[in-house]
């Protein structure tokens, strides 16, 4: 066993400028490999698409209170967006569903988790509950692109999503992996200003900042996706 260098996280060497085109092609094909492998997970289409909707409106709700202050007019644009792909897509992703493209993954998959060093080493999968780790793989990639440009490595993240395209059915036509960003950024918004639940929360002054980030995030994504959606 030895000790993993926190210097050598993707999460650091992002923060610091230090990422390698190299290092985006191996750690790819780490994760190429193990979704090629990762055990399919059984689940009807009408439950996975009524699973996303009740994530998107569970985040809706806590966003919108007014205590919190967050942009109203923000988030309701991009709630509309989220709405109309689920009403305009749902064939596509029930097609994914259906392609056995939902997989048990590592639910959490952030650049903190990750390191750049060989071989690479990815740890903290949700282990404890198999329900949040059963996920398409494009929306975990498309969490790891997302947290990738919201600390600098935007570049990094994109050349990961075209390694994996064709392993993962990634069509940008489609419009899921935006969906998918929407989602998972909205859901980050929604986790940071939740710490603010707590009666005494840590740095109360870090979580409207961050909900923030999360939601212009959201924001530009949902004015893509809405131009996809009109054509």
């Amino acid at each position: 066993m030895r000790r993993l260098n926190e210097d050598e996280t993707l999460e650091a060497m992002l923060r610091s400028g230090k990422t390698r085109s190299a290092d985006a092609e191996q750690l790819a094909a780490v994760l190429a490999r193990f979704y090629s492998h990762a055990a399919r997970v059984l689940i009807e289409p009408e439950t996975y698409l009524a699973s996303l909707h009740e994530a998107a409106i569970l985040d809706w709700r806590v966003l919108l209170n007014r205590s919190f202050g967050l942009p109203h007019g923000t988030i309701l644009r991009v709630a509309s967006v989220q709405r109309r792909f689920l009403e305009q897509s749902a064939q596509t992703l029930i097609e994914r569903v259906s392609r056995r493209l939902v997989v048990d993954g590592h639910g959490d998959l952030r650049p903190e988790h990750i390191w750049l060093t060989p071989p690479y080493p990815i740890i903290d999968c949700l282990e404890f509950n198999s329900r949040l780790r059963a996920s398409d793989a494009l929306d975990e990639i498309a969490f790891l692109h997302l947290e990738c440009e919201r600390l600098g490595g935007r570049r990094f993240g994109d050349a990961i999503r075209r390694r994996l395209a064709r392993t993962l059915h990634d069509d940008p036509a489609s419009g899921v992996f935006l969906f998918y960003r929407i989602g998972r950024a909205m859901l980050r918004a929604r986790l940071s200003i939740a710490h603010l639940f707590d009666a005494h929360p840590r740095t109360p002054e870090k979580w409207p900042r961050l909900a923030r980030a999360y939601l212009a995030l959201a924001e530009a994504d949902a004015r893509q996706l809405k131009r996809l959606l009109a054509r």
